[in-house]
């Protein structure tokens, strides 16, 4: 390398992004994931000891997982390749594929593959890379923001072990951005600024766990606060370089699933305000009005079901009348059915009632339907018997009579069991008033 390289190598280095400069080198230098690379863990025990092992690092964006498989690079004494799986196909990987199995039959040295968003992979291509990570010919390192038990292939999946990254926490973030603040080569320690702990705690507020995210906050922060007389990066100062708050929500992604799941728990477990939370949530990362109005609703019978049917009136009135009104004021409707729904007595009794029956009729011989229930509309129903028998309930007092209704083979069967919750109190008196006499016999002759 002569003095020009050098140089342009220097200057485009200083041109990297700050969160590329600080990017740990070693492990020591790596900040946070302890429950993976605290001391005496597998992952840790396994790049010290230079005997890593096929793995796909699952985490969100900004935890690490490059980084990870930067150290090993610089760490291993094995070949290391990267491949991004955006850019390169079933030829590229053939290719280094075939220069690993070279490189280990001539050199007897493996190679580490690295793959970035290896969901992004489709089956002919994490088909193509199976023999190699399955016969050793290649050490297999994934990263993917993807739960890699849904996009990725099970026969390679069996093949790696998954390691899962968190979010980091504010307590490393923290030391992340003060690293960088005091470190006058790779960092913005040159830039003779200050800081309060009030904009590093905003800092982490708006990154959600993400280094790569609060490095770049903190960069543009920074130069702002050097070009202000008392070179002071304050809270005030981060809020007006960051802006707003970036969700980190794919509708087609973990983070959907995630917040609808725990929505839905919110409302099921009678807690108004992660309801709101999580509506929230669906709310600034766009969700179609349509998909959250129709949640509320399927929790609204499947979970409050008949303890408030109230409850199935209101998020179906909430369900057409934010379609009528668009945002932003469809807010306050959600708002109100989730709300309602969250703080409602809650009762399955209809949701298991039904599986069960359908249980039932996919694995049992019911029967048939009782003849005195059968269609006596029609020429020739009535010397078929059908309808024979019947007693009509309007005919008697309170509109009731004791008749079989259950087809013979399934007498006595019971699918829906009242609760003692809310208005399904009621129910459950009514029943209990009838006796449920209807279920044990078979209808009188007549």
């Amino acid at each position: 390398m002569d003095l020009f390289e050098a140089a342009a190598r220097e200057e485009l280095s200083a041109a990297e992004p700050l969160a590329v400069r600080m990017r740990p080198r070693y492990l020591d230098e790596f900040v946070g994931q302890e429950a993976v690379l605290g001391k005496g863990r597998f992952l840790r025990q396994m790049i010290e000891r230079d005997n890593i092992p096929s793995i796909i690092l699952y985490g969100p964006p900004g935890s690490g997982k490059t980084t990870l498989a930067q150290i090993i690079a610089n760490s291993t004494k094995m070949h290391f390749e990267r491949l991004n799986a955006v850019t390169s196909g079933v030829s590229d990987i053939r290719k280094m594929t075939e220069a690993a199995r070279e490189r280990l039959l001539l050199h007897r040295r493996r190679t580490v593959l690295f793959i970035d968003e290896i969901h992004r992979f489709n089956k002919a291509q994490q088909d193509a890379l199976l023999p190699f990570v399955e016969n050793g010919t290649v050490v297999l390192i994934g990263a993917t923001t993807e739960n890699p038990y849904f996009e990725v292939n099970a026969p390679l999946l069996s093949r790696v072990r998954v390691i899962r990254l968190q979010p980091l926490t504010q307590e490393a973030l923290v030391t992340i951005l003060k690293n960088a603040l005091v470190d006058t080569k790779r960092g913005v320690g040159n830039l003779g600024i200050t800081h309060s702990e009030e904009a590093l705690q905003h800092i982490c507020d708006l990154s959600t766990g993400d280094a790569r995210t609060a490095l770049n906050i903190l960069e543009q922060a920074a130069f702002s606060a050097a070009a202000n007389p008392d070179k002071v990066l304050s809270a005030a100062v981060v809020a007006a370089v960051a802006g707003e708050k970036i969700q980190k929500y794919d509708k087609k992604g973990d983070s959907h699933y995630d917040v609808v799941s725990a929505f839905i728990k919110s409302m099921r477990g009678s807690d108004p305000d992660a309801a709101l939370h999580y509506l929230a949530r669906m709310m600034e990362a766009g969700e179609d009005v349509k998909f959250i109005a129709r949640r509320i609703v399927i929790c609204a019978a499947e979970d409050v079901g008949l303890a408030d049917p109230q409850a199935l009136i209101l998020a179906m009135s909430a369900a057409n009348a934010v379609q009528f009104v668009g945002w932003p004021e469809a807010r306050i409707l959600l708002a109100q059915a989730a709300i309602y729904v969250a703080v409602a007595p809650k009762s399955n009794s209809a949701y298991l009632g039904i599986d069960r029956a359908i249980q039932d009729v996919r694995n049992r011989d019911c029967g048939e339907v009782p003849a005195h229930l059968k269609d006596a509309g029609y020429a020739g129903a009535k010397w078929l018997g059908h309808g024979k028998g019947y007693r009509y309930p309007h005919d008697y007092p309170a509109s009731y009579v004791e008749q079989q209704y259950l087809p013979d083979k399934i007498i006595g069967t019971t699918y829906y069991e009242a609760k003692e919750i809310g208005y399904e109190r009621i129910l459950a008196e009514r029943l209990r008033s009838l006796n449920k006499v209807n279920k044990g016999r078979k209808n009188p002759e007549y």
